[in-house]
């Protein structure tokens, strides 16, 4: 059963990137009384996620934070030393959280996962990006295919943001 607009997020733990390590981190210590913005990648590095969809996200930083948003965080099927790094190359660090979904957990929990085997990457996350206020999501926009980052674009969140205040 995929999420759906009003419906609380599960509380899986992804993986963060802590002082000594990878660490567990629950759905509710990243969303409880906080506003988000959650967005998902098919894989870190991938072409449309790394030139489109992240560097949308980074730059919308600032706007997302003056509409109210507490926190922007990107999770995606991949460890947490790539996400990581894929941060430092995107220039994301200290401004997008990144929740590592390694087994796929949270994006099966949400039926939002997609099965990519053909292409040699395996179970991984669809393209979305969501608002979520206090762990209840209250935007989805849900990708059609893994190449377009449209509709789950920061640009696309940020006018949807606004329409709904």
């Amino acid at each position: 059963m995929t999420i759906k607009v009003g419906d609380h997020l599960p509380d899986i733990n992804f993986t963060v990137m802590g002082a000594n390590g990878p660490e567990p981190k629950s759905v509710s210590d990243v969303f409880s009384g906080k506003t988000v913005a959650l967005f998902a990648v098919p894989g870190a590095y991938t072409p449309t996620c790394s030139n489109s969809h992240m560097p949308g996200f980074v730059d919308r930083v600032p706007e997302l934070k003056a509409k109210g948003i507490d926190a922007i965080a990107c999770t995606a099927v991949n460890d947490i030393f790539v996400l990581t790094n894929w941060a430092k190359d995107t220039g994301a660090t200290g401004k997008i959280e990144m929740l590592a979904d390694g087994s796929g957990d949270f994006a099966k929990a949400i039926g939002l996962e997609i099965d990519l085997s053909v292409r040699g990457l395996g179970l991984r996350s669809k393209r979305y990006a969501m608002l979520v206020e206090n762990g209840v999501v209250k935007i989805l926009n849900v990708e059609d295919s893994p190449p377009i980052a449209e509709k789950s674009s920061a640009a696309n969140l940020c006018s949807m943001i606004d329409r709904s205040l």
